[in-house]
């Protein structure tokens, strides 16, 4: 496992359930490009309601459930990780937001580590 510690850059990807890359979904595609270039990792987060540039607003009901809820990969690795991916990531995402900030990384550890 590589290590990441003290400052490092927080990407979060916001896009839509429902978008795809052919018939495999989005937010799936970006997690696999992401875990084949070596990223320490990343976090799919479905939200409950959300609206974007259009102002549609998309939400889970009881009675209709929305088929394209908004949906955040969280990646936190190096500036130079994150950056050498941008290029990719804006042949992938069409619609949605990408952010990117400073954070400090207080722990990184898996349970089976000594």
């Amino acid at each position: 496992m590589r290590r990441i510690e003290g400052e490092q850059y927080l990407m979060r990807i916001f896009i839509g359930e429902a978008d795809k890359i052919g018939l495999r979904p989005l937010y799936r595609v970006i997690l696999d490009r992401l875990k084949e270039r070596g990223f320490a990792g990343a976090t799919v987060i479905r939200g409950i309601a959300g609206f974007g540039p259009h102002s549609v607003y998309h939400t889970e009901k009881i009675l209709r459930l929305s088929r394209d809820l908004p949906v955040v990969i969280e990646v936190v690795d190096s500036k130079e990780q994150i950056e050498s991916f941008l290029p990719e990531l804006d042949e992938l995402v069409k619609s949605g937001i990408v952010t990117i900030e400073k954070v400090r990384v207080i722990k990184y550890t898996h349970k089976h580590e000594r």
